[in-house]
């Protein structure tokens, strides 16, 4: 059982690892979006007039609040080791996956994946796609890294929901732990009794010898 409960914190310990380098990733795209925002916002105050919907600014901020409930989903589920949580985190973790992998295969496979997307009125796409090709391998290694961390999560959700819960002993009423003490309490009732056994004759006597002396008075 003492090996069992090393494997389940160390698991728990990895999950919640896993989970944060996800969060960061969440709040790195988060700030960049809100970044963005600033700038579309500032642009369509210049021009005084009303501009399209900035899609991929929202679907960016969307993408990053995602990936920090799923980093908070994932350290409830972790601290509490509950079924229900972990099937519920991985779920979502593997849909988030499945939605990744399915754009970078469009993106690889297909050479007119930019077909695919609405038209960008704040730039900033485009703005991401030199930058992504500038940077192809650091923004590679960064991608890995967020994925592997997501598969790496699964599989830890995994381990974990085998494992189970730490199981506590729990009494569900004092009636448990009476058994314990009755072999006290039946030793002084014992001596109890004998106390009273023995000293009910010594005070019969005395009250026989006061009525006696004050009979022969």
């Amino acid at each position: 059982m003492a090996g069992r409960g090393v494997a389940r914190s160390c698991v728990q310990t990895a999950l919640k690892a896993a989970n944060s380098l996800v969060g960061l990733a969440g709040m790195a795209v988060i700030l960049y979006a809100l970044w963005m925002l600033r700038a579309w916002s500032a642009q369509a105050a210049h021009l005084h007039r009303h501009l399209p919907v900035p899609w991929f600014i929202y679907t960016l901020l969307g993408l990053g609040i995602v990936m920090c409930s799923l980093t908070c989903s994932g350290h409830i589920a972790a601290e509490t080791a509950n079924g229900a949580c972990l099937s519920c985190h991985m779920i979502f973790v593997f849909l988030l996956v499945i939605l990744e992998g399915g754009i970078t295969a469009d993106v690889f496979l297909n050479s007119n994946w930019e077909e695919d997307f609405p038209e960008d009125p704040s730039g900033n796409f485009a703005e991401f796609k030199e930058f992504v090709r500038s940077n192809f391998q650091i923004c590679e290694w960064v991608g890995l890294s967020v994925v592997g961390a997501q598969a790496l999560s699964i599989i830890l959700a995994m381990v974990l929901r085998a494992l189970g819960p730490e199981r506590e002993i729990d009494y569900d009423s004092d009636d448990d732990a009476v058994p314990a003490r009755l072999p006290l309490l039946r030793n002084q009732a014992q001596h109890g009794s004998n106390y009273v056994e023995t000293n009910l004759p010594r005070r019969s006597d005395s009250w026989t010898l006061r009525i006696l002396d004050k009979a022969n008075k």
